[in-house]
């Protein structure tokens, strides 16, 4: 036990493991005792058939929450103990169903007095436990249906990972950063455009000098993305040349960087945040929508590959 009380809940499903394989290992000599020749992981299929009704394999896997080709491991064990017989669909003759044999419903009328001095035993094994594990067992199967533990494990990974990014001002040390991470997304999908040059070569000119602001994202001391936002004649700001290195996917930095721009328009006195982007862009398209912007009808763009406009009212 202090290997489990050394790595703790990480190994949760190896306890769980150990945990199951004592029970199994310890059923056995149950059905030893009870003289029944059953195997212990045979028991949700044979119990599943137990009301003499045929069901196919599909039926089976689905009623005990098991994959198909276990269940068909299974059944081949038992049809080979002679417990299960296959046969033809009495409705549909196309399909193969199994049943339980004569001697297998001989098994079934046998295990009856077991049943009963097993869930007699294990309810008086639950009064003795502080926790409820059957109805925490169910807990957790629901939790883990609605968010699968890699997701989760995936969220955590993200959440301390971002907390390792820093989001900085533009410095001139920056400028080959903020062009080739700009170039290197842009041209994954479209190709360069006439404003994408103005922008990327001449930054200070083109977004610092009339009022703009940008952010580089560093992790690590290293920059992986950018993001900035323009002053337009209107009082708003205009979201632009979002871009992060595809080394550092996963990590929450477009978020960071939305969130940051979204901030300086407001502390520059912006009443709102516009952006135009292209709806092949579904992940991009996704973050705009969790940052507040929504879809607008806007001026013609400049840029070819633009055939969305958004915008975030302050």
């Amino acid at each position: 036990m202090d290997f489990y009380e050394k790595t703790g809940k990480m190994a949760l499903g190896s306890r769980l493991r150990r945990l199951s394989e004592q029970v199994t290992e310890q059923a056995a000599s149950v059905y030893n005792l009870y003289e029944v020749d059953l195997q212990p992981k045979w028991f949700p299929v044979f119990y599943s058939l137990s009301e003499g009704e045929e069901k196919s394999i599909t039926d089976i896997a689905r009623e005990i929450g098991h994959t198909h080709p276990s269940v068909s491991q299974i059944v081949r064990e038992m049809v080979g103990r002679g417990y299960i017989l296959e046969k033809k669909g009495t409705t549909d003759a196309r399909k193969n169903f199994v049943v339980l044999s004569e001697a297998g419903i001989k098994v079934r009328d046998k295990m009856q007095h077991q049943l009963e001095d097993v869930t007699t035993a294990i309810e008086k094994v639950m009064k003795e436990t502080q926790y409820d594990l059957w109805k925490a067992i169910g807990e957790w199967e629901f939790l883990l249906e609605q968010k699968s533990l890699l997701r989760r494990v995936q969220e955590e990974k993200k959440l301390r990972e971002s907390n390792e990014v820093q989001i900085v001002d533009y410095e001139p040390a920056y400028a080959k950063a903020f062009h080739d991470l700009n170039e290197e997304w842009i041209t994954t999908w479209f190709k360069m455009e006439e404003e994408d040059h103005h922008a990327l070569d001449h930054p200070k000119e083109h977004i610092l000098d009339g009022g703009g602001h940008i952010y580089v994202a560093l992790y690590k001391g290293q920059a992986v993305g950018t993001c900035a936002i323009i002053k337009m004649k209107d009082g708003g700001f205009e979201l632009a040349k979002m871009a992060v290195s595809p080394k550092a996917k996963g990590k929450g930095i477009g978020w960071l960087l939305g969130r940051a721009c979204i901030e300086k328009a407001r502390e520059l006195g912006g009443t709102r945040v516009y952006l135009e982007s292209n709806t092949r862009l579904k992940p991009a398209i996704s973050l705009y929508h969790k940052l507040g912007f929504r879809k607008i009808a806007g001026p013609p763009s400049p840029y070819e590959r633009c055939d969305i406009q958004m915008e975030l009212v302050f």
